[in-house]
């Protein structure tokens, strides 16, 4: 086997750029697939007659699934190919959305959004996972920050998109936009990226694998039905205590494979475990404002839903600002730097955004969502950026898997926590006096059940109690962001290392590179390599 360099196997192909394109398109509809659906939820609900509890799990099976299954999934990618296994997340997701389209019965309905699940487990962390095998040090950023931006942008994408679709066909349209990207992902994964996989990968681990998948879905289950049930509730408790047991089981497991699943060994790489943390916390944090931001406009400034993802856009204008201007910083100051002025600025944004008011209007609140999404952009790309690098490229698959993980499960805590504090607040402040019973409990739920409400009853109070208690709860929730955002500042400044993206190497110097393929996956003559020789088993 022939061993290639960098600039032969790498930075030369050109057809990394269109790979990236084809990266960027997946990650997109990954995205606003976390969103779309809520918008319809209204329409299915009465067409298909499902239940809150029913409508609830359409929304959440997606999450729970997707976020359970990435561990897993990178490893498969380590060892069986990652090129191969996109192309198997795409095909998954692709059969998941048609099904969902087609069918007619909630369970149905539930079971195809799990299916999708499957799928983009398997596309998020290969999508990133590849990104070391196409681009070197110094294009890097410009890649992740890339996929990165698509990935966010498909949060307010969700709304616009579902929202034109809902009011031009049927609800099954806001499965089926997902068919077309999907295989247009599949084709451009099968003519464009290489394929790279770690020759020296354990075989799967099915116990390890149903450890992993059981016990971060029962705790990502608990954490969504905690702020309904309360935290104390018997069977939220009873969750995580099985969660928890399950994943002590999963550590004390792998702590004794000789190549874990969940590789331990990546967390005592510093660069890895703190730019790992730093990237979570910094989806804490945006999970908080994406979380308050949706209901603030449709109920409180009253624009519909494709008026709101439309007005969510100047995050993603800041964060595509950032995206491409991070490399130039990064070379200039370090990853720490940047990183910890990224998460400033999106303290700033966030304290900023707790100042409004009910007599605010949408250009104030266009104001520190711009600033959020620049600092997001600062903070998240190059924390995501030095974290990949700090994976050896043989791991990749099961260290982006951790990675992703990781940021998902700090997303979900960061939407329950947030999501109490919001309704707490929101309750208590909330005046119901004189209101029947059943009204005033839907009128404490939710800030749109208080504007039906008061629409009913003519009660121009209430609608005004409702957006002045709103408001009041979304002020607490953004001030908590800011205070966690500020503290993690000031951590990253102090612990995290101050790497520069790396000088390009020499030509002439042989490192790992990809195990290069033609498109039908047979083995390009003169090219691919692997770190070390393959051992005698390492493909049974």
């Amino acid at each position: 086997m022939v061993t290639t360099t960098n600039a032969d196997a790498v930075r030369r192909d050109p057809r990394r750029w269109w790979a990236l394109g084809a990266l960027i398109a997946s990650m997109l509809v990954l995205g606003f697939d976390m969103t779309i659906l809520n918008v319809a939820l209204p329409t299915m609900a009465r067409e298909l007659g499902a239940s809150t509890g029913e409508q609830q799990w359409m929304a959440d099976a997606y999450v729970v699934v997707f976020a359970s299954l990435m561990l897993p999934a990178g490893l498969l990618g380590d060892r069986f190919g990652r090129r191969r296994m996109l192309i198997t997340g795409l095909g998954i997701f692709l059969a998941g959305s048609l099904v969902g389209a087609l069918v007619n019965d909630v369970t149905l309905v539930i079971v195809a959004r799990g299916v999708m699940g499957v799928g983009a487990a398997l596309v998020m962390p290969l999508g990133l996972a590849v990104l070391p095998s196409l681009f070197e040090a110094d294009e890097r950023t410009k890649a992740v920050g890339a996929v990165s931006a698509a990935s966010a942008l498909g949060l307010p994408l969700g709304p616009i998109v579902g929202g034109w679709l809902l009011d031009h066909f049927w609800w099954g349209s806001v499965f089926l936009v997902n068919v077309p990207m999907a295989a247009i992902g599949v084709v451009a994964c099968v003519f464009l990226l290489p394929e790279t996989r770690d020759p020296a990968s354990p075989k799967v681990d099915t116990v390890s694998t149903a450890f992993t998948a059981a016990g971060l879905s029962i705790l990502i289950y608990a954490i969504i039905e905690a702020p309904h049930r309360g935290w104390g509730d018997p069977l939220v408790l009873a969750l995580f205590a099985a969660s928890a047991l399950l994943i002590t089981l999963l550590v004390l497991r792998e702590r004794r494979s000789a190549r874990p699943m969940l590789d331990l060994a990546l967390l005592s790489q510093r660069a890895f475990l703190l730019n790992t943390l730093a990237a979570t916390l910094v989806m804490f944090v945006l999970s908080g404002l994406m979380f308050v931001l949706p209901q603030y406009l449709q109920a409180v400034l009253g624009y519909d839903a494709f008026g709101t993802g439309v007005r969510m856009l100047p995050m993603m204008g800041g964060l595509l600002v950032a995206s491409r201007c991070a490399q130039p910083l990064l070379a200039r100051f370090g990853a720490r730097a940047v990183i910890s002025a990224g998460l400033v600025a999106l303290a700033f944004a966030a304290f900023l955004g707790s100042r409004t008011s009910v007599d605010d209007g949408y250009g104030f609140t266009a104001l520190w969502l711009s600033v959020s999404g620049l600092g997001f952009g600062f903070a998240v790309v190059p924390a995501m950026t030095a974290a990949l690098g700090a994976l050896p490229r043989d791991r990749a698959g099961s260290g982006s898997g951790l990675l992703m993980t990781v940021r998902q499960v700090g997303s979900a805590i960061g939407i329950a926590l947030l999501g109490s504090l919001l309704a707490s607040a929101y309750g208590d402040r909330l005046d119901t006096s004189g209101l029947p019973g059943a009204a005033a409990d839907t009128a404490s739920d939710s800030v749109v059940g208080a504007h039906v409400v008061a629409a009913q009853l003519g009660d121009r109070a209430l609608a005004a109690s409702a957006d002045a208690s709103y408001v009041h709860g979304m002020g607490l929730v953004l001030l908590v962001s800011g205070v966690a955002a500020l503290v993690t500042a000031l951590l990253a400044a102090a612990l995290l290392p101050n790497a520069k993206p790396a000088e390009p190497v020499d030509p002439a110097e042989p490192v790992e590179s990809v195990e290069a393929t033609d498109p039908a996956g047979r083995p390009a003559p003169g090219k691919g390599t692997d770190m070390a020789p393959a051992p005698a088993d390492a493909g049974q």
